[in-house]
């Protein structure tokens, strides 16, 4: 089974909960994003199964997903957290040419934010397998939080935000500012877990 991520039309999550009778789909989530999220296209979709999303948009009747990525994951937690949760996704490109080593010190930065940073719950970050789905971006991180609060206030206002991830992010940064301009940063409500183990 592949993780996948999905960008969907503005007003098209609703119809894509019957996505998830179509066989081979062991989870699936979508639902309208949020205001407030940057490079996003409406809706997003998040999906663990045996078949591209657009053959399950197809074999669902559904229109087909803008934007879709493969996950490899790098490293993920997930923590109990009932009821309905926020979820977060960002969606990221390393300029090409980075050397590897620089690369690693984002993932270790990024994977560092748990540790800092309370209201971040469950917790994953992926590469994307460019094979399967040739792609600008590099990197999905997702986090899932308890509330809106939880990702607008203390995660996105953390001094360990601003000072060892941000940096990452400006190009103006001397030897770190390697993530390209125009990065995904979209957010909803979900009724259930999303990031899973693995």
């Amino acid at each position: 089974m592949t993780r996948w991520v999905a960008l969907l039309p503005a007003g098209a999550a609703e119809s894509y909960g019957t996505a998830a009778e179509v066989p081979g789909v062991s989870v699936s989530s979508a639902g309208p994003d949020l205001p407030g999220g940057l490079g996003g296209t409406g809706a997003t979709w998040d999906v663990t199964a045996d078949l591209p999303p657009a053959e399950i948009a197809a074999a669902a009747g559904l229109p087909e997903p803008l934007d879709t990525v493969a996950l490899v994951p790098v490293r993920s937690r997930t923590a109990a957290l009932s009821g309905p949760r926020v979820k977060r996704t960002l969606l990221l490109a390393v300029r090409p040419g980075t050397p590897e080593t620089l690369v690693a010190l984002l993932e270790r930065d990024l994977l560092a934010m748990p540790g800092h940073i309370p209201t971040i719950r469950s917790w994953a970050l992926s590469r994307v397998d460019q094979t399967l789905t040739p792609s600008r971006w590099t990197h999905v991180w997702e986090q899932e939080y308890a509330d809106v609060e939880g990702l607008t206030g203390e995660y996105l206002g953390h001094p360990y935000h601003w000072t060892c991830v941000d940096r990452w992010f400006d190009g103006e940064v001397p030897g770190a500012g390697i993530v390209e301009p125009g990065p995904a940063h979209v957010f909803r409500w979900s009724d259930g877990p999303v990031v899973v183990p693995g």
